[in-house]
Parts: C-alpha cells; sequence; structure tokens
C-alpha cells in the first residue's frame, strides 16, 4: 500500500511538527515505538543492566570471567537474530503481519525485560539466557518497525521521519535512564530502602525495578503505533510459495545485483567490519567499567552522556560532511573510535571512563548515519530497499564477530585490558578498506543505473 493510502491527507498545516517529521499522527505514533525500544537499547544493553550483570548476578565470578559470559550471551543471541533475519526480512515485504511480529516481538522483550528483576546475586545464568532472550525481541522487533516506514512516510518525508525517529529514541532514552539513575542514587527519594544494613534484595530493588520500569515504557509507547499505524497490504510475489525458500532466494538475487555495483559493495563490506567494532564498545563498554572496579553510578552517568552528547553532535558531523564529504569525515569518526580503545586499555578511574563517554558521544550517532547515507548515494534509488534490506541481514551476520572476539581474548588472557585492544583491528581494516571506496566513480554508476531503468524498452 502506498504511503498516500496509510497516512492520510496529503498535507497537513505547516508547523514544527511538520518540519521535525511529526506533523501528522501516524508518524508521531510510529516515531514513539522508537521511544518504546530506546529504553531498552540504553538501559538493557547498554547501561544499567551490564554494571548489574558484573557486580551483583555475577558476584561469584572472577570479574573477567564474568565478562567473557555476557560476551558469550551478546554473541549468541546476535547468532539467533542473524538466523532469523532471512525469514523475517521476506515475511515483512510478502506477508501482512508485519504489526503482527511486531507485536510479538516485543512482548517477547517486554517478558525478558521484566524477568530480569527476577535476577538475584549470583544468578549468572539467568541473567544471561534472559540477555538473549531481550535481545531477540529487541533485533526482530526492528525488522518489522523498519518495514513500517516507507508505509507511514511520503517518499519525500523518509529522511526527516527516520530522523525524528531517532531524535524520540535519544530524548526518550535518555529520559527514563536519568530518572533510573536517580532512583539508584538517591533511592530514598523515591521512598526506597536505603543506608546501611540492607539485605541483598533491598539493596539492588533500585536497580530491579528499573528493569521493570523499562518494561512498562516499551508496552506503553508500542501502543500508539499498534492504534494509529495501519497494516500495509502484501506484496504479490511469492503468493503460496514457501517462504524461507523465497528468503534465500531474495537475498542471493541481491548479492548478484550488488556486483554491478562495486563501490557500494565495497562501502558495504567497510561499514559492516568496522561497524562491528562501534557495536561491540557499545555493548561492551560498562560491564568492562564494573570489571575495572569503577561505582555503577558513574558508569550509569557516563552512558547518559553520550545519549544528549550524541544528538547535537550528529547534527554537526553533517555539516562537517557537507565541508569535507562523507567519506572524510567517517575516516575522522573511526580515528577517534581506536583512540577510544587505546584509552580504555588505560582506564583506571572514573574520569578516564567519562572522557571516553564524551569521546564515543561526539561520534557515534554522526559516523553511523553518514555511513548509511553514503551507501545510499552509491545504489540506484529504484533498488535502495532491496539492498538495504540485504544489508540489514548482513549487518546482523557481522556483529556477531566483534563480541565472539572479545570473548575469545578474554579466555585466552585472562583479561579484558587486551580484549579491548582486539577491537582497534575492526576500525583499522574497515577504515583501510573505506578509503579505497571511489564515491564520484560509485555515484555515476549508481546515476547510470538509475537512468537505464527509466529509458523505455
Amino acid at each position: 500500500m502506498r504511503p498516500a493510502e496509510t497516512s492520510g491527507p496529503q498535507a497537513s498545516p505547516a508547523g514544527w511538527l511538520d518540519r521535525l517529521g511529526l506533523g501528522r499522527p501516524e508518524l508521531r505514533a510510529w516515531a514513539l515505538y522508537d521511544c518504546a525500544n530506546s529504553a531498552a537499547v540504553t538501559s538493557i544493553v547498554t547501561a544499567i543492566f551490564p554494571v548489574y550483570f558484573g557486580a551483583v548476578a555475577g558476584a561469584d565470578l572472577p570479574p573477567a570471567l564474568t565478562t567473557e559470559r555476557y560476551a558469550v550471551a551478546t554473541t549468541i543471541a546476535l547468532v539467533v537474530v542473524a538466523a532469523l533475519a532471512p525469514l523475517l526480512g521476506t515475511v515483512a515485504d510478502l506477508r501482512p503481519w508485519k504489526k503482527p511480529l511486531l507485536s510479538a516481538f516485543a512482548a517477547v522483550g517486554i517478558a525478558g525485560t521484566a524477568a530480569m528483576a527476577l535476577v538475584g546475586k549470583g544468578d549468572w545464568l539467568l541473567g544471561a539466557a534472559l540477555l538473549v532472550v531481550v535481545n531477540v525481541g529487541l533485533m526482530g522487533s526492528f525488522v518489522f518497525y523498519d518495514a513500517l516506514l516507507p508505509h507511514v512516510a511520503r517518499e519525500d518525508e523518509l529522511d526527516r521521519v527516520s530522523s525524528a525517529g531517532y531524535a524520540v529514541g535519544y530524548l526518550g532514552g535518555g529520559a527514563l535512564l536519568a530518572v533510573q539513575l536517580l532512583a539508584i542514587l538517591r533511592p530514598a527519594w523515591f521512598g526506597l530502602p536505603h543506608g546501611p544494613g540492607l539485605s541483598s534484595a533491598q539493596a539492588t530493588l533500585p536497580t530491579r525495578l528499573s528493569f521493570l520500569s523499562v518494561a512498562i515504557w516499551w508496552a506503553v509507547f508500542t501502543i500508539p503505533l499498534l492504534r494509529r499505524v495501519r497494516e500495509p497490504a502484501a506484496a504479490a510475489e511469492g503468493d503460496g510459495a514457501p517462504v524461507l525458500r523465497l528468503a534465500f532466494s531474495r537475498l542471493a538475487r541481491t548479492a548478484r545485483t550488488l556486483r554491478a555495483y562495486p563501490q557500494a559493495a565495497l562501502m558495504l563490506l567497510a561499514f559492516l567490519v568496522y561497524n562491528d567494532g562501534i557495536g561491540t564498545i557499545i555493548r561492551m563498554a560498562t560491564i568492562y567499567g564494573t570489571e575495572l572496579g569503577l561505582p555503577s553510578g558513574a558508569l550509569i552517568a557516563a552512558i547518559l552522556l553520550v545519549q544528549f552528547i550524541g544528538i547535537p553532535f550528529a547534527f554537526l558531523f553533517g555539516m562537517v560532511a557537507h565541508r569535507v564529504g562523507a567519506k572524510r569525515a567517517v575516516t575522522g569518526g573511526l580515528v577517534v573510535y581506536t583512540a577510544v580503545a587505546v584509552l580504555g586499555y588505560f582506564t583506571t578511574t572514573a574520569v578516564h571512563f567519562f572522557a571516553l563517554a564524551i569521546l564515543v558521544g561526539i561520534v557515534q550517532g554522526g559516523t553511523q548515519a553518514l555511513s548509511r547515507s553514503l551507501f545510499a548515494s552509491l545504489v540506484p534509488r529504484r533498488l535502495s530497499g532491496e539492498f538495504f534490506g540485504f544489508f540489514a541481514v548482513v549487518e546482523k551476520v557481522a556483529g556477531i564477530f566483534g563480541p565472539g572476539i572479545y570473548a575469545v581474548t578474554i579466555a585466552l588472557t585472562g583479561s579484558s585490558r587486551g580484549a579491548i585492544l582486539s577491537v582497534i583491528a575492526f576500525f583499522a581494516v574497515g577504515a583501510a578498506l573505506l578509503l579505497r571506496v571511489d564515491v564520484e566513480a560509485g555515484r555515476r554508476a549508481a546515476e547510470a543505473g538509475e537512468a537505464s531503468a527509466a529509458r523505455p524498452g
């Protein structure tokens, strides 16, 4: 179904919401799911649960072994999602099940998040299992959430609406994390147990309640999408054919087509390598800080800082790219990430960790946003959906290696300090590949592909 058929009126009164890409109710409802899932990304994947896992769930284990097991659980979750991704991506295109399946995966993630409140001291196995469940629910729901975007937004709105979703997500995840941090650091303000002589259950109650708050937040902000966004009609392709067979035939077809655009293929490979390093830092930073014995409040506050620094610097990166080009801007971001890994090796205090958080906040959003836009400029617009579907599948497969190598390095060296240096390889190899991308040649090929398709006959 075309955007005009799902979105109601073609025009809406001019105003600031229209300029932001949130001018219609269904656009706001779609963006609010980013607010919903960002709470899980920020509090569970990045900030609070990694600290809790290291300090409480893995309290009976050596710190390095706790970090290793957390990395293994993360890798298992990514493997599961990578295995499901081809099937889910095809279902999103060919069956009218986007909203029901988004609801199902969200429900899995919400249930897993709520159950994290049951994880107590020494319950590392339960915590690791729930981490897998939450990641599968979260990343599975992303497939269908992203697939709804072209159906709620017109073609001329896509960039604004997509960016608005990111902004709403940053703000929502950051706002909830701020409240959770206050409850953890100042439990008396919320009427929670505080002071000396608390039992383990009492002392961890504010943190465990934060997991429940994420589950509630995720559920509440999913409702607008389910109510306001219509289920698009299914594509006619493949009616009656087995979905799994269609999934892999589509992937093979896209891979063959990509050969005609070698610069886009090289850019894709570069992004998949260096983005794996970025993802590893995002997922492992706080558990690494916990292993070093840094205060949990400081670690969570540092992640909160990343959230709010990321918003203005994402815009600034766009301005820099306009002046020097996206390729140079992204390469500069990778240099900063390399510095983050090196400095991380020498980190010993909370002040050091805050410095690392500032550096990550400066480059995180801009590097990833410019990578996507650069890749989009190297493929014909008529094939952008097909290529980005392939991009999403391969990205999930590639994302396995960073946490996996991190875990193996800890197993071999007995410390995360060596593991944090292993991430540098992803940035070095990714940057070397990126520097080989001929952007102008790639754009000429994409324009030629678009023009040839437009010619009659």
